[in-house]
């Protein structure tokens, strides 16, 4: 146990009284000569949130006292909520924070939060807790992007994410050659001027142009995210002394599977093949199912310029018009890449699967592969639903076709044994969007999800689950996927608003099972109010992250789970791969298992924090292009259907998955009431409902790609 963890086990003791900092040095019995390293780990400790220091200089543990510690979620109307860092809190619910109760935090900052009313142990009516910031622990931005908007003596910049909730002060002297309009990035000089009533002092560092030139729109959501494209000098130099080729030294002592019937199998676009299959039918019936993941660790070596990128960048993103990678070109889309008919450095998982869909035995090799076809999904798909007799053919030719057959048995079979225990399958549409050589978008279009995009996705899943088990079970440190159970107060709020439907989870308790949910996707299939049901069903649910601890993935149903077949884009994968080849050569020394044991939980917050990071810029960018691709049609008449009500109007969806808002002051038939029990609006007059799940014809009355937001006005209701 080291110093910090004595000193919070002392201070945390109930029995234990508040300290100053001169009765812990001698509690302690910290020498002279220590004092000032002392000192500055009781400060670092306070930073972070454990220790808080009164008035008075007293010292005590911040949980004794009252306060929960966690990062701000902002809401553009001022408010925030506190996501507690510690699982007990987590499991209580996120602390509402009044506009009034920030204290001068700000979306994403760390704070201490003091709890003054606990809505649920009163009658106040919404049943949850409300909290005041006591004190800012971590500011979550130095720097942020928005619009400069001048005056004579002084401007301001608006910040581009609407959850930050003080637009930004900036003298003259600081705007840096700025004008009206134009997007900017803004470092903060002072977050609160002259007291906590002020609004933040800035300093304009960076012009991206006006709103309007191409590439700006893009170019600010990533400097908003801290995405960067270029990777650093010596970056690039490492990368560069890689070779093309590799040893013979290095093949001879890998598993040769040159002569494997293997092949990738990727969207269209894809340039980075992480992964290939292959398989056999055994004497006994069985399947030999291979899953064949790119050796990235090979390349990419601890502690190196190379792996510190790719562990601050934590995961390749996906943009419409561009991809940044988590690693150089010359790694994501060449030496790592399973290119056909090239040979290249792979992990192999044999696994041996019976007909029921259990993983009987598997083996793990550092292998060498030559990948004989880069095929893709559509073409697959269409081999395998019979719809193409020249694909057919082709694939005849290049003795593919066979192997494909008895993939789509496995992949079902495997599908039946997830389903079999309650794995839950989201099938929400996904867009595609199509870009012109500016980046405007022409055309949005539901992304398919055939036959074979489903069976690549079993075979990655019950490879991640082969690996994390066999893992457990040898009990070293690792990296998780993990998936933990919902909050109750969340699945009783989600179990309400499906009495407004007439549905109904199983009874007994407040919990829920996989299967439950499994059963009501089942059940609402095909149905009006499927999306929506389906939509809030996800919002109750915890969202996945890493974790050195096993505790299960929810949402599969799954005991175990890992992410480790996509180390090309996914830092987790990487470390994983490293693990898993140190073991297998006999090289896990108790040093090594130090290492981990110490790396690993902060890896895994990383990695958690890049993802989710990752996953808004995407979002972001998706909603501005679908913003884009409205923007020209302004007056034409649309069918949709409504997919969320509030107080103040309803959202309906299009077909291409555009999604609108109709304000309630701009339905001119009637006053329509939110009746929230109900989950519609209701006409004062006509008692007419607008529900969820309803088609409705409206109107597209403005888009406006500044604050990605689309208005409708409502024309009719649909049969």
């Amino acid at each position: 146990m080291n110093i910090k963890d004595k000193i919070y086990n002392y201070i945390d003791d109930s029995s234990i009284k508040l300290s100053s900092i001169e009765e812990l040095e001698k509690i302690f019995e910290i020498p002279k000569d220590q004092k000032r390293e002392f000192r500055r780990l009781v400060q670092e400790m306070e930073d972070e949130g454990y220790v808080y220091k009164t008035r008075k200089g007293k010292i005590g543990s911040a949980r004794r006292l009252g306060f929960i510690i966690g990062r701000l979620q902002g809401n553009q109307r001022g408010f925030a909520f506190l996501i507690p860092e510690s699982p007990e809190e987590q499991d209580i619910g996120d602390v509402f924070i009044s506009h009034e109760n920030l204290n001068g935090a700000y979306h994403g900052d760390k704070v201490a939060v003091k709890i003054i009313e606990d809505g649920r142990e009163s009658n106040y009516e919404n049943r949850r807790r409300n909290g005041e910031v006591i004190k800012i622990l971590q500011r979550a931005n130095s720097k942020l992007i928005g619009l400069y908007q001048r005056s004579e003596k002084f401007g301001f910049v608006v910040p581009l994410d609407n959850r930050m909730s003080s637009d930004i002060f900036i003298l003259n002297e600081n705007r840096n050659k700025a004008e009206d309009g134009q997007v900017v990035e803004v470092e903060i000089l002072n977050w609160n001027g002259d007291d906590d009533k002020q609004n933040p002092e800035g300093k304009i560092v960076e012009v991206l142009g006006y709103q309007d030139e191409k590439g700006v729109d893009i170019k600010a959501i990533m400097k908003k995210y801290g995405l960067v494209q270029k990777f650093p000098e010596e970056v690039i130099a490492e990368t560069k002394k890689i070779p093309d080729d590799i040893r013979e030294e290095e093949i001879k002592r890998r598993k040769d599977l040159r002569d494997v019937n293997l092949f990738t199998i990727d969207g269209a676009d894809a340039k980075d093949f992480d992964d290939a299959v292959s398989i056999k039918i055994l004497e006994n019936g069985n399947y030999e199912l291979g899953v064949h993941i790119a050796d990235v660790s090979h390349y990419v070596r601890e502690f190196t310029a190379l792996d510190k990128e790719a562990l601050e960048r934590g995961t390749s993103v996906y943009f419409v018009d561009r991809v940044i990678p988590m690693l150089p070109e010359k790694l994501s889309n060449g030496v790592c890449s399973l290119n056909p008919n090239e040979d290249r450095l792979a992990m192999t998982t044999f696994m041996e699967i019976d007909k029921k869909g259990k993983v009987i035995s598997h083996q793990i090799y550092e292998s060498i592969v030559n990948s004989k076809a880069r095929l893709i999904y559509r073409d697959v798909s269409d081999f395998l639903e019979d719809k193409s007799d020249e694909v057919k053919e082709r694939f005849e030719d290049m003795n593919i076709a066979s192997d494909l057959k008895e993939m789509e048995k496995l992949s079902n079979i495997l599908h039946k044994k997830r389903r079999t225990r309650g794995s839950i399958d989201f099938d929400f549409p996904e867009s595609y969007i199509e870009i012109d050589d500016d980046g405007k978008p022409i055309a949005i279009k539901e992304a398919e999800r055939r036959v074979g995009n489903r069976m690549i996705e079993e075979f990655m899943l019950v490879t991640n689950e082969t690996i994390a088990e066999y893992i457990y079970w040898i009990d070293i440190p690792f990296l998780y996927r993990i998936h933990e159970e919902p909050d109750d107060e969340k699945i009783l709020g989600f179990k309400k608003f499906l009495n407004t439907f007439g549905y109904k989870l199983r009874d007994g308790g407040e919990g829920v099972e996989p299967k439950d949910l499994q059963k009501l996707l089942e059940n609402i299939k095909g149905k009006k109010e499927e999306p929506v049901i389906s939509k809030l069903m996800l919002r109750s649910l915890k969202k996945a992250k890493y974790s050195t601890e096993e505790l299960g993935h929810f949402g599969l149903a799954a005991d175990y789970y890992s992410h480790f077949t996509s180390p090309i884009r996914r830092y987790p994968d990487l470390q994983i791969h490293r693990i898993l080849k140190q073991f297998i050569n006999h090289k896990l020394d108790n040093d090594e298992i130090s290492k981990y044991r110490k790396n690993l939980p902060q890896i895994a917050e990383m990695t958690s924090l890049a993802e989710r990071k990752a996953d808004e810029a995407e979002r972001e960018v998706e909603d501005l292009k679908k913003v884009e691709f409205m923007e020209d049609k302004i007056g034409e008449e649309f069918e949709g259907v409504i997919s969320g009500i509030i107080s103040s109007g309803f959202f309906v969806e299009l077909p291409n998955t555009v999604e609108g808002f109709v304000p309630i002051h701009s339905i001119d038939s009637d006053y329509y009431h939110v009746n929230e029990e109900m989950h519609c609006l209701v006409g004062e007059m006509t008692k007419n409902r607008l529900s969820i799940g309803d088609k409705v014809m409206v109107k597209l009355v403005s888009a406006t790609p500044a604050n990605r937001k689309i208005d409708f006005s409502l024309i009719s209701q649909l049969d």
